[in-house]
Order: C-alpha cells, then sequence, then structure tokens
C-alpha cells in the first residue's frame, strides 16, 4: 500500500476513535468562533491528536487544519479538517467525517474521507491509483445530460449571500432532481455515481483537498466556479466530467 495512503488510513482511525463516542454526548461542549460558525471540544481534540501523530511519525511533513492553521513544511503538508459537517454533529444529524490529504510540492497525492457515523463509512484515493469506498473502486456516473442529473447543493444563504442563488435555482430547474446534501458527502456520491453534480459557492482548502482527489480519480472533474482546477478553495463544482462545462456556464455565464 501506498506509505502516505497507509499513514492517512491511521490518522482516521485515530479520528474515528476521537470523534464517533462523543457524538450526540449530552454534554458536548459547542463555542461560536469570531465568523460565527460552530466549533466543538471534539473538533479542536482531534485536530490536536492528528497533529500530535504527525508531529511523531512524519516531522517533516507541515500541516494545515481548519481549527489551528498552518505549520511546517509547505513542499509536504498534511491538510485536515476533523469534523466536516459540525453543524450536523452538533444536531445530532450522522453526516459528518474527517478529511485528511497531504500535498506534495502543490499537488494533493492521497487523500481519506471517513465518516464514521454514515456505517462506518470511508473513501480513499491515491493520484495515479483510482478511487475507493470501502475496498471497492468506484467510479462517476455517465449521465450526459441534464434533464437525467442529479443536483446536490450546499446552503442556500450562502448562494444568497454570494449572488448566484438565481443561477443555482436555474441550474436546479434544469435538472432532473435537486438535493440540499452539502458537506463533504455531496462530493462523495459524485465520486460514487449517485449523483452527477455537487456545487457549494463558500468553502476553504481543507473542505476540498480531500474530495477533490476522490472525485477526479474516480474520473469525475473538480474545479472553483471560475473553472479553475484548483482544491484551495472559494467555491467547488465536482461532476462526472460530461455536465461540468455546461454546468459552469449556467452558473456564472
Amino acid at each position: 500500500m501506498n506509505p502516505d495512503l497507509a499513514f492517512a488510513l491511521e490518522l482516521a482511525d485515530l479520528a474515528d476513535s476521537l470523534s464517533l463516542p462523543r457524538f450526540r454526548a449530552a454534554d458536548l461542549v459547542v463555542e461560536t468562533k469570531p465568523d460565527m460558525s460552530p466549533v466543538t471540544e471534539v473538533d479542536r481534540s482531534v485536530e490536536q491528536a492528528l497533529r500530535d501523530r504527525i508531529a511523531r511519525d512524519r516531522p517533516a511533513d507541515g500541516v494545515v487544519g481548519e481549527e489551528f492553521g498552518a505549520d511546517g513544511s509547505e513542499e509536504a503538508r498534511w491538510i485536515i479538517d476533523p469534523i466536516d459537517g459540525t453543524k450536523n454533529y452538533v444536531r445530532g444529524i450522522p453526516v459528518w467525517g474527517t478529511l485528511i490529504a497531504i500535498e506534495r510540492d502543490g499537488a494533493i497525492v492521497a487523500a481519506v474521507v471517513s465518516a464514521p457515523a454514515l456505517s462506518r463509512r470511508r473513501w480513499w484515493a491515491v493520484r495515479g491509483e483510482g478511487a475507493f469506498a470501502d475496498d471497492n473502486p468506484i467510479r462517476v456516473s455517465e449521465v450526459s445530460e441534464l434533464d437525467d442529473a442529479q443536483l446536490l447543493f450546499g446552503g442556500l444563504k450562502a448562494w444568497k449571500r454570494t449572488g448566484f442563488l438565481d443561477r443555482l435555482v436555474d441550474l436546479g430547474l434544469r435538472c432532473w432532481r435537486g438535493r440540499g446534501f452539502g458537506d463533504f458527502w455531496m462530493h462523495m456520491l459524485v465520486a460514487e455515481g449517485a449523483a452527477d453534480i455537487a456545487v457549494e459557492p463558500e468553502v476553504s482548502l481543507w473542505d476540498l483537498a480531500a474530495v477533490s482527489l476522490i472525485v477526479e480519480e474516480a474520473g469525475g472533474r473538480f474545479t472553483d466556479l471560475s473553472g479553475r482546477a484548483t482544491p484551495s478553495g472559494g467555491s467547488a463544482l465536482s461532476t462526472n466530467g460530461l455536465l461540468h462545462e455546461e454546468v459552469l456556464t449556467i452558473l456564472t455565464g
């Protein structure tokens, strides 16, 4: 097994061992960050535990995390979202997960998404080696017409805030079906071929690094809303590739 993937899977095991036992805990501590988004004790404890493990076993590697920022090497760095879907986590909704990716010389080379409350589902990929879910290879759909496509999208307030709400509605009305699943899961559903389009207007590097590689290795396409192939944040669009340009045209003109 690729050593970066093997280590990422070990990190995911560690994260799951901390996050799942505290899910739906009556005494869960929830605070509000300066950007008014929630953060739990678990977000912080998971990220700190992963940082400690990386420092012990991969001391030359840097880390970028949602809760504690960036430190160490930029040539090889681990990009971590300890709990993607914190709002779901605090409300007892099982759609949340830990996202782990390693970037070398500016390219994401291995990634793991672990969702222990979703029947312990886990997705992973290594660049050039395909994408997998629970040990099985996954592939995007072959849907080529919007009339047949399933669209997944993030929260409507973000779409309104960024000025794209009307265009999202236009896209949704052209698709066969639309659902607001949000967060990492919508991109994993695209990678699996269960959905064909997933789009969100406000996201950060740690939201995207892991999911972008998995979508691409499953045969899909991942860009921001300008069409730039990057997980660096701002916005995100993942598709099966066949619908990508048409969706970009509808959303951005």
